[in-house]
């Protein structure tokens, strides 16, 4: 296992090193996901402001079920996306989290 106090110390510090790297990872995606969430639902809150607007406007009802269905298409479109983005933002979250163990875990087979 280990040979002296001398490699237990620097094993506790590396384990610690890497911890910290991680753990700075996280908080920077962590950021970014709320960054992307905050962004979203300002660019949904303005959206969905327009398309009231639209309506209120409207002459006829054909016209109102039109911009109905435009914001309906445009929302879910956008909704999509957003949920990719987010979802690719988690998957290098979980990578960039993983990647400062990969050498402990080398060094460890």
């Amino acid at each position: 296992m280990f040979q002296s106090f001398e490699d237990t110390t620097k094993a506790s510090r590396e384990m610690m090193d890497t911890g910290l790297k991680s753990f700075a990872s996280l908080s920077k995606n962590l950021q970014t996901l709320a960054s992307e969430a905050g962004d979203y639902s300002k660019a949904s809150w303005e959206n969905g402001s327009a398309t009231l607007e639209k309506l209120f406007s409207a002459k006829s009802f054909d016209k109102a079920v039109e911009i109905q269905t435009d914001y309906a298409k445009k929302a879910y479109e956008g909704f999509v996306a957003q949920a990719a983005k987010m979802g690719d933002i988690y998957a290098e979250m979980a990578k960039d989290a993983y990647k400062p163990f990969e050498n402990a875990v080398a060094k460890a087979k």
